[in-house]
């Protein structure tokens, strides 16, 4: 059964998008990914005009960061102070971002940097993730922990100016630290179509040495504004989200979102992080295959 989707401009198979939807929502009830770094690739794949496909995939991670972030909140692992900066550097590089993406898009270079830079991404986790994953499982020999204490942040942010106390993260640091990372995830999100939690909760405990009890609400909470921003400037600006296919991916990751929760009580958690790493790097070589890979018509006629 085939659907028109009116911004992207062709019909598609309704089952294989509402099918998409499901499995990325399956990945955040079972792993607790937004799954956006998979769902615009697949898209993509599928034959969605990659600046379509970015647009509209942000507001699939709206929609499943929603109920993520209220979890957190009732259990008070939410730190809004923390949040709201991150916001605002958010705010600020989806703003730059937006201006970004229209000028490649009127340059004709959107597609081949939206791949290229998933190429980037997609490999260095997928990576990170195999390596991590096989270490947990015995597979490979895991490296000896330093006894030293962890160090609580980066010496570097430690000397930044104007320190503020962020009271549930512990942290007495400089805001100019936070603005940083959101305005980096906020960019990321107008690019890539990804929510960036996948950069922003390792930043946070790493480098900015907040409590892990608040980092992935305090995540979620930056990713629920960021990509609700991303997705009207998308709309103002760019003009790519299809409503229709935004959608039939809410509705799907929701569904599929529940039935991953109860699914990943029954599997381990290592074999699942290393399914999910396989699954990353086979989409990073398919993205990467594409660039070089010559297509079946060479041109290509679009009417205005």
């Amino acid at each position: 059964m085939d659907i028109y989707l009116p911004v992207a401009g062709m019909s598609v198979n309704i089952l294989v998008i509402i099918g998409l939807g499901g499995v990325v929502g399956l990945l955040t009830g079972m792993i607790g990914v937004g799954g956006g770094f998979l769902t615009t690739p697949i898209l993509i794949f599928y034959g969605i005009p990659p600046s379509v496909a970015v647009a509209s995939a942000t507001t699939q991670i709206t929609g499943t960061s929603v109920s993520g972030m209220l979890a957190h909140r009732r259990r008070k692992g939410v730190d809004y102070r923390m949040g709201g900066v991150l916001i605002a550097g958010g705010f600020l590089g989806a703003l730059a971002g937006g201006g970004l993406f229209r000028l490649l898009q009127d340059s004709g270079q959107i597609d081949t940097v939206i791949a290229l830079l998933y190429v980037v991404m997609l490999g260095g986790i997928g990576v990170l993730m195999v390596k991590e994953s096989a270490a947990s499982l015995g597979i490979i020999k895991s490296p000896e922990k330093s006894r030293k204490p962890a160090r609580r942040h980066n010496p570097i942010i430690a000397a930044l100016p104007m320190r503020w106390r962020f009271y549930r993260s512990g942290l007495y640091i400089s805001p100019l630290a936070p603005l940083a990372l959101g305005f980096f995830t906020g960019v990321l999100t107008v690019l890539l179509g990804v929510g960036g939690g996948f950069v922003a909760v390792p930043a946070m405990i790493y480098l900015l040495g907040m409590s892990t009890s608040v980092v992935v609400g305090t995540s979620l909470l930056q990713i629920l504004f960021i990509t609700a921003a991303t997705t009207l400037i998308h709309a103002l600006t760019t003009k790519s989200v299809d409503i229709v296919l935004a959608i039939l991916l809410l509705l799907a990751s929701v569904v599929g979102a529940q039935f991953g929760a109860r699914f990943a009580q029954k599997v381990k958690p290592e074999m699942l992080r290393m399914a999910l790493a396989i699954m990353v790097l086979g989409v990073a070589f398919r993205m990467a295959l594409g660039l070089g890979w010559r297509p079946p018509e060479i041109y290509t006629v679009q009417l205005l």
